[in-house]
């Protein structure tokens, strides 16, 4: 549990002892960051059932590498469809490592590399982007990888949608639908008109996006996607549940937050862009009101919220209690997770030690090669390329 808070604790203490406007140290940035996806990318296993499938999939993938096979004989290349890429980036990264730890670091390091980039281009005070993203996404870099990659994939064409440079945006675009399809709900960020919408007009269209949410259409749209080349994804996203009351007050408390200080955003493409995507990300949530995973697509617009937040929390010389009410939220939604997750996070544990932790239920029940239990490191760490 300590580990936990201590990691919330860092970011806390360097914002409140640097200064509000200008607290843009990239070093702190960097290695920050590098200790989190160490943290991250050193763990046993902590994730739960996706570790295990992105594990198999690259030890088979690994092992048509160390017996120079064909890769497309192997049903494990071919097991994310249309994902090429992520299959591809497997068999290069099985040149380099034939263990599933080092692969699942290797991920981890250049999702957490990615995400520099952005908090750096795209935020004005890093301590308090750190809080948000703590908060609202980083939980979920220990599990859902593939997804968590392609979306900071993803916001690397967000300077091409500000540029109006349609041919790096699709090239980025499609890296990052390539590693998975969710990645498909960003394209229309593109052709997102760049201007501050007015408040009533938004208002509307979420009231009408939420309409729409509660009606049968999403899963309709869900069912039509099913049809298509990228079946496997629709089963996901399934819209025909109950009303997710978590989305409503998240897309309400965010949609607050950017209106109570909406005239404080600058008129100019970089925030215009980045407030849009905010204003998109609470859309999502509202129109897959019913959606089991549906909130997972809004990850791709995540960015817009940390960055329009961060903004307008640290606009002022001094903490505002704009700002502390966000951090507040933030540390909530943080401890949920902890304490939600219990012995999937604790006690944490790193692959550098052999054995099992006592309790891990998801171990026990999703484990393919028990091997791995008694010798972490039994298939190479490393491999020369050969």
């Amino acid at each position: 549990m300590w580990l936990y808070l201590i990691i919330f604790l860092i970011p806390l203490v360097l914002l409140v002892s640097g200064k509000q406007k200008t607290n843009k140290n990239a070093q702190q940035l960097a290695v920050y960051l590098t200790f989190l996806a160490l943290l991250v990318g050193i763990s046993d296993m902590l994730g739960g059932y996706d570790r295990y499938i992105y594990g198999e999939v690259f030890d088979s993938i690994a092992d048509v590498t160390t017996v120079h096979g064909n890769y497309l004989d192997n049903y494990a290349f071919n097991f994310y469809g249309t994902e090429v890429g992520y299959s591809l980036l497997n068999v290069l990264i099985s040149y380099i490592t034939a263990n599933r730890y080092i692969f699942i670091l290797i991920i981890t390091v250049i999702v957490y590399t990615l995400l520099f980039f952005s908090i750096r281009k795209y935020t004005a005070n890093y301590p308090f982007a750190l809080i948000l993203f703590l908060g609202l996404w980083f939980f979920f870099s220990f599990t859902y990888l593939r997804q968590v990659l392609g979306a900071t994939i993803a916001w690397l064409g967000i300077q091409y949608i500000t540029d109006r440079k349609l041919w790096r945006f699709l090239l980025v675009w499609i890296i990052a639908f390539l590693m998975h399809n969710s990645a498909i709900v960003f394209l229309p960020m593109y052709f997102v008109p760049i201007r501050k919408f007015n408040k009533t007009t938004v208002l509307w269209v979420m009231a009408g996006l939420l309409v729409l949410g509660i009606s049968p259409l999403p899963n309709m749209l869900f069912e039509a996607y099913g049809e298509s080349a990228i079946a496997e994804r629709a089963n996901e996203y399934d819209s025909a549940g109950a009303f997710r009351i978590e989305y409503f007050l998240e897309a309400a408390f965010f949609l607050y937050f950017i209106f109570i200080k909406y005239n404080d955003i600058p008129n100019e493409k970089k925030h215009i862009v980045l407030l849009n995507m905010a204003l998109v990300f609470c859309a999502i949530l509202l129109f897959f009101i019913r959606s089991e995973n549906g909130g997972r697509l809004s990850w791709y617009y995540m960015m817009g919220i940390i960055s329009t937040l961060t903004y307008l929390a640290t606009d002022k010389k001094r903490i505002s209690g704009y700002a502390l009410l966000l951090i507040g939220v933030s540390f909530l939604l943080y401890m949920r997770i902890v304490l939600l997750w219990g012995v999937l996070l604790t006690p944490y544990k790193t692959f550098l030690t052999d054995g099992t932790r006592k309790g891990d239920f998801i171990y026990q029940k999703y484990e393919y090669d028990f091997d791995y239990a008694n010798d972490k490191m039994y298939r190479s760490p490393i491999r020369l390329w050969e």
